[in-house]
């Protein structure tokens, strides 16, 4: 299976790309600040994914699913207060944040 056939690649590119439409969103509504943190650890969860698969060592690939796996913990802490003061949260989107966390998870400590 080649780099980009990943499903996490797969995953987490599909979902970054949700998360700056929602961004989007959430700044037509003027909530530039949780946009802003919103956009930075959900995009962020690809970015490393990406990284880790190119990493130089062992060590190096874990580190970089590591990063993943507290930038996809730190969405859904964002998504889970959107959601507790009252805004739209899209249908789905916090199901997928937590099936890349178990997938990210499973990857470190199989690892």
């Amino acid at each position: 299976m080649a780099f980009g056939e990943s499903p996490i690649r797969i995953k987490s590119f599909a979902f970054a790309c949700e998360i700056v439409h929602y961004c989007d969103t959430l700044k037509n509504n003027r909530d530039y600040e949780l946009a802003s943190q919103l956009l930075r650890s959900g995009t962020s969860i690809g970015a490393n994914t990406r990284e880790a698969q190119r990493g130089v060592s062992k060590k190096d690939f874990k580190n970089k699913f590591g990063i993943a796996l507290k930038e996809a913990d730190e969405t859904k802490y964002w998504l889970e207060i959107l959601q507790a003061t009252g805004r739209d949260v899209p249908d789905g989107m916090m199901h997928k944040c937590e099936e890349l966390i178990r997938i990210l998870v499973s990857i470190t400590k199989n690892s």
